[in-house]
């Protein structure tokens, strides 16, 4: 198989950077933020919700305008990199898998890409069946 930056056209720290939001949307509603509130008061806990949730629209907003402002053939990568790890399948497999996301590739990449549960984690492992694991450079 080709080397494994040769596979791609999306960026690898594009993908990275995808994955690093995925999680922080997705740490937003796991465990309350401790913070100088009082711990007691149902207001504040209210208004850290709100901002937990203006928070996390703020990320999804961001994500899908990133998603949609790539190329095509970008798109198209992301898709075919989160099926790939979704489905569990070989590097063997990328060729046939990209051809399908090409066919079946629609403008509303974000959106299903961002309604799909565990994204992230597809993504990275997708990432890692191309060769592509431990060069993670985004936080």
């Amino acid at each position: 198989m080709n080397k494994p930056e040769q596979v791609l056209s999306i960026p690898v720290d594009t993908v990275y950077f995808i994955i690093g939001k995925l999680r922080e949307c997705g740490s937003m509603f796991v465990k309350p933020v401790q913070d100088h509130w009082p711990p007691d008061s149902q207001d504040a806990e209210a208004l850290r919700r709100q901002a937990n949730e203006y928070t996390y629209a703020a990320l999804l907003q961001e994500l899908h305008s990133l998603i949609d402002d790539l190329r095509e053939d970008q798109q198209v990568d992301l898709v075919a990199l989160t099926w790939l790890g979704r489905d569990h399948c070989s590097a063997a497999d990328w060729p046939a898998i990209r051809g399908d996301t090409a066919e079946a590739h629609h403008a509303q990449t974000g959106r299903y890409l961002l309604g799909m549960s565990m994204v992230g984690n597809f993504l990275e492992v997708g990432l890692s069946t191309l060769g592509f694991a431990g060069e993670h450079t985004h936080d």
